[in-house]
């Protein structure tokens, strides 16, 4: 360790050498101006010529690479990151790939048994040394267990804990460095983008939470016979060995193959699009990383999920503004996008808002009179990837990665079936979950039955609490206010007109705004709504006349 003059102390002194010597030998020698002044263990670093001919980004990716699976990790992360890097960046971040040799067999089966508490034989009937994948956090075997059962077993490297931990410390004292002494620390908040990385990546190297994300994941699709999930093995799953039953099939990109075995590619297209549109609007819980080689077209013309170690979460709140943001933008209604942008805290307090709304008119009208069908998603992400940057807009990370795993279903859906409307299908969907939300479920009725109460607490409670203000402002300081039974009694009356005027207000805009949104309901249904509007706002003329003759 070393300490540096007004600085906190820099752990791991020889990797961080490691890891600037590579950005330094890419051209990124601009990174030692970063650093604090004092520094005389980076006098051996200096800038170099760059070896080959490449962009800066292409260099950008190649280090992360030599730097180890933490970096690639990173890198992976900032490719849905379009608000932190410029768009050539994030396009060339895309094509990182997380492959690595394999390890011996011999250390792959020491951590089973560390793990397990016993041999591998005891437990498994037969294991393939050769790995099916190998990645830089872990690799897969194919195994069966003494009752027959066919599965796949994913186990850690060993050390990677250390080497993650490590690398981790790093990053996070390099985001804490440029966050105080650089222009781009203060438009950027790395520390919290790095802690945020640091979080994710030690969850992902859990596998009991990919088991539980599994398990998750089966109970949401139970009902859907067109995709299959498969099932966790408790029993032989730790922090670093995972256990799941294997399920064989043909890539769903594979598309000869799929004809071949004579498949449905209309059918898988449909399954496809309800495994997206379900978990994302109904389940609010997301595959995040589903590319072709996580899906596969099973016997019976099912959808094979896998790989459950990056899932993402959109609460009822965050479906409702990304169901607004649309709403607005099929509108044409620039102003309306920024409007809805500040609502949801992406935009920063300093955005110009002139600027913003002509560069989003610009890119709505791009896309104005094309059909729905004809709208790619990966290509709005990319139109919208340079606004994002330029406005420094904040969406929270789980949008961008529902933007990406998006991005990558319509890919393979449109392989399957180029005619497919993935809105059109998800219409009755949005209109469910517009109900469910907007709607007074029980879950609603109990919160505001909550509120009601506290309401009325407040209402209660609101003239004795002047009262005593009042007393205590009259020990302090004298004030000729004589406060009787009637004057108590018409601020109880104030305040129960105030509280009932605020209720009714909501009621009335709310039911205005569920049927404004909801279509396709039945007769009965629709007039309870209409007759609930026409009573509240009835109630509000009430209150207001009664307003106007006091």
């Amino acid at each position: 360790m070393l300490n540096l003059p007004g600085t906190r102390q820099i752990k791991h002194l020889q990797r961080y050498q490691h890891i600037l010597n590579i950005f330094v030998r890419h051209g990124f020698g601009f990174v030692l101006n970063l650093l604090p002044t004092e520094r005389p263990w980076l006098q051996k670093l200096r800038p170099q010529p760059l070896s080959e001919p490449k962009t800066l980004p292409v260099h950008f990716r190649i280090a992360l690479e030599e730097s180890g699976p933490t970096f690639v990790k990173l890198g992976q992360m900032l490719s849905t990151r379009p608000d932190i890097l410029p768009p050539l960046y994030i396009a060339e971040l895309a094509k990182l790939q997380d492959a690595v040799p394999p390890l011996p067999w011999e250390e792959i089966q020491k951590v089973i048994e560390d793990e397990l508490k016993a041999p591998p034989g005891a437990i498994f009937d037969t294991i393939d040394p050769e790995p099916m994948a190998a990645a830089s956090l872990g690799q897969v075997h194919a195994a069966t267990l003494h009752s027959g059962e066919r599965v796949v077993i994913k186990v850690q490297r060993p050390n990677i804990l250390k080497t993650i931990t490590v690398d981790l410390e790093i990053l996070q004292e390099m985001a804490h460095y440029v966050q105080r002494y650089t222009p781009m620390g203060h438009k950027n908040n790395l520390e919290e983008i790095a802690d945020e990385f640091a979080n994710t990546l030690h969850a992902e190297l859990d596998y009991r939470r990919e088991a539980r994300n599994a398990e998750r994941f089966k109970q949401n699709f139970s009902d859907e016979s067109g995709l299959y999930i498969p099932q966790a093995h408790w029993a032989y799953t730790t922090k670093r060995v995972l256990t799941l039953e294997r399920i064989d099939g043909i890539k769903i990109d594979d598309l000869p193959a799929l004809k071949a075995a004579g498949h449905d590619l209309e059918a898988l297209a449909g399954y496809a699009a309800r495994f997206v549109v379900k978990e994302v609007l109904e389940a609010g819980y997301f595959h995040a990383d589903p590319h072709p080689g996580n899906l596969i077209v099973m016997k019976d013309g099912a959808i094979g999920v896998m790989d459950f170690g990056i899932v993402g979460y959109l609460s009822d709140e965050d479906r409702i503004n990304l169901i607004r943001l649309y709403t607005v933008a099929v509108q044409m209604d620039a102003r309306g996008v920024v409007d809805e942008l500040v609502h949801i805290g992406a935009a920063p307090p300093d955005v110009d808002r002139h600027k913003l709304v002509h560069g989003i008119s610009t890119l709505l009208h791009r896309y104005y009179g094309l059909p729905l069908q004809e709208i790619s998603a990966a290509q709005f992400m990319n139109d919208v990837r340079p606004l994002v940057f330029e406005h420094r807009l904040r969406l929270p990370s789980n949008y961008w990665l529902l933007g990406k795993s998006l991005s990558m279903m319509e890919g393979i859906g449109r392989q399957l079936d180029p005619e497919f409307d993935i809105f059109e299908f998800s219409q009755p969907y949005v209109t469910r979950l517009i109900a469910r939300t907007a709607l007074p479920g029980r879950r609603q009725l109990q919160a505001l039955l909550h509120k009601g109460l506290i309401w009325a607490d407040l209402v209660d409670e609101l003239p004795r609490i002047g009262l005593r203000v009042l007393n205590r402002l009259e020990e302090y300081h004298p004030i000729p206010i004589a406060l009787d039974k009637l004057s108590l009694d018409r601020l109880d009356k104030l305040v129960t007109r105030l509280a009932l005027s605020l209720i009714i207000a909501g009621m009335t805009i709310s039911l205005a705004l569920v049927l404004s949104t909801i279509s396709n309901t039945g007769d009965w249904l629709y007039a309870t709504l209409i007759l609930g509007f026409l009573i509240a706002l009835g109630s509000g003329i009430w209150v207001l006349i009664s307003i106007l003759r006091r």
